[in-house]
């Protein structure tokens, strides 16, 4: 069994209010069942480490104005300790061989030029099939290379009630309908798992990923991005393009 679990960075506007966010990314961590537990006791290590009491999520890592009222479980790391913990994470992540990224890139304007997409659900959906799709690829890959059939759950990062909604629904149709335009999800088992981030390991790490990957497409930054960049899914002939990270709309 393999579970990928799922999380945002960036934020999708209205359409008819664009507010400069460019870019929306949904990234996502391919864990093996028998790797959480190890993920698991490495990242509480690295928790306990640093003193840190709560979730690591990428926002935090930003270096805080001081004095300020509001604070988070980093608050208390001066920015070089920040930049370690940061980069131990990504060491955490790229040494287990068998771990897997993927992720979607998502051009805001252009994805809101379609007259399909007409507001955040939507285009949030166009994210999640892509990278539900190349999970399901990765699946029926791995089944063929070990002689036996791989299954799959996925594990998304709670939203809003209505938005939650909206993507249990979504995932139900992915796997249920007949459809020339839809993969066949025969590797994913039951609907899709909704969970708080401070309570899912791997959702944390999924935030992370998605946090490197925005960073890099929207601020130019490929520092973060470069040090994982060997997890990604990838073609038989190492391309990451369209296998571990998807642009969207295709041009």
């Amino acid at each position: 069994m393999h579970i990928l679990f799922i999380d945002e960075s960036g934020t999708i506007p209205p359409k008819n209010k664009m507010d400069g966010s460019k870019y929306f990314v949904l990234g996502g961590i391919v864990i093996p069942e028998e790797l959480w537990h190890l993920l698991d006791k490495e990242l509480t290590r690295l928790k306990e480490f640093y003193s840190i009491e709560g979730e690591i999520k990428w926002r935090y890592f930003v270096q805080g104005k001081e004095g300020a009222l509001h604070t988070n479980s980093l608050s208390h790391l001066a920015g070089i300790q920040k930049n370690e913990l940061r980069t131990a994470v990504y060491q955490l992540i790229s040494k287990f061989k068998a771990i897997r990224l993927i992720c979607a890139i998502v051009d805001v304007e252009k994805a809101y030029r379609s007259d399909e997409l007409n507001n955040h659900n939507e285009l949030y959906g166009v994210a999640y099939k892509a990278v539900t799709e190349r999970f399901q690829y990765y699946l029926q890959d791995l089944s063929r290379t070990v002689g036996s059939k791989i299954n799959g759950i996925i594990v998304c990062d709670h939203r809003q009630t209505q938005d939650d909604h909206h993507l249990r629904n979504l995932h139900q149709q992915l796997l249920c309908e007949k459809n020339y335009n839809l993969s066949n999800y025969k590797h994913l088992i039951e609907g899709v798992f909704i969970a708080p981030s401070h309570l899912s390991v791997g959702i944390q790490l999924a935030d992370m990923i998605a946090g490197a990957v925005y960073r890099d497409c929207a601020r130019g930054d490929s520092r973060y991005f470069e040090q994982i960049k060997e997890s990604f899914r990838k073609s038989p002939e190492g391309k990451i393009a369209g296998y571990g990270l998807i642009n969207l709309p295709k041009e």
